[in-house]
Parts: C-alpha cells; sequence; structure tokens
C-alpha cells in the first residue's frame, strides 16, 4: 500500500506549527483550534500571513529554532538550562553575553559535525574503492 499526499490530509495546529517553525503557543487562536489541510498549509509557506511574517521574525521561538539560531544541539539547550522558547532579542542578548555553557555546547556541536563529516567521507571512500575492486557489482 502506497501512501500518497493528497489536499484533503489534515495535520493538527501543533504539526503545522513545527512545519511552519513557529512556537504554537504563539499563533493566532483560530489556528491553535483548527485543523491545518495540506493546501493550507502551502499557502502559509507560500504567502506568509503578517501573524506567521512577525512570529517567524521575532518569535517566541521554538527550542529547535533557538538551537539553530544559537548553533547549538536542542540537548544543549537544555544543558545550558533554555527551556522555555526566546524571542530573536533574547536570543541576540545571549550572543553577544556569551556564557560558558554557551560556547563549550557550540564547540560541542562543531566537534559533532566534524565527526560526522569525517564519517561520510569515509563511508564515501570505503564505497569508492568498492566500486573499484575487480568483480565488483555496480
Amino acid at each position: 500500500m502506497t501512501s500518497h499526499k493528497t489536499t484533503v490530509q489534515t495535520m493538527k495546529p501543533a504539526t503545522a506549527a513545527k512545519k511552519l517553525g513557529v512556537y504554537l503557543e504563539a499563533t493566532p487562536a483560530e489556528f491553535q483550534e483548527g485543523v491545518v489541510s495540506r493546501n493550507e498549509l502551502n499557502a502559509l509557506q507560500a504567502d506568509p500571513p503578517e501573524w506567521l511574517s512577525t512570529l517567524r521574525r521575532t518569535g517566541p521561538h521554538p527550542r529547535p529554532v533557538v538551537a539553530a539560531k544559537l548553533g547549538v544541539s536542542i540537548a544543549g539547550l537544555a544543558r545550558g538550562g533554555v527551556t522555555d522558547p526566546l524571542t530573536t532579542e533574547e536570543i541576540d542578548a545571549l550572543k553577544e553575553e556569551n556564557p560558558d555553557w554557551l560556547v563549550r555546547e557550540r564547540t560541542t556541536q562543531a566537534e559533532v559535525r566534524k565527526e560526522a563529516v569525517r564519517i561520510k567521507q569515509k563511508h564515501s571512500d570505503r564505497a569508492d574503492r568498492t566500486d573499484q575492486t575487480p568483480g565488483a557489482r555496480s
């Protein structure tokens, strides 16, 4: 059985907010209380209304967005004691303050990314060697 994406599919507001990258509790009541169709979600992404543009610009932002803006993981946010949504202003203030936990978590995140690249390269090199081995299947 295959799953086809249709225009009649709907999602909960929490799912739609996650896909839009906004904090659900900061969205208008009519968004929070309804359901969102795939067409409505596509329309919101293509031509965001003022409330969505404002939320994306100033927040409050959900944890994944806060983590990305700070260059850390979601777990790193928790280790740093950041458990609530933050506004863009609060994120900028944290960047300016640059507390020890943020420096530490950014360093950790950079190391994780470097390791991921190293592993990807290792797998790629291994695949290249396998492809060049006589008798190897393509």
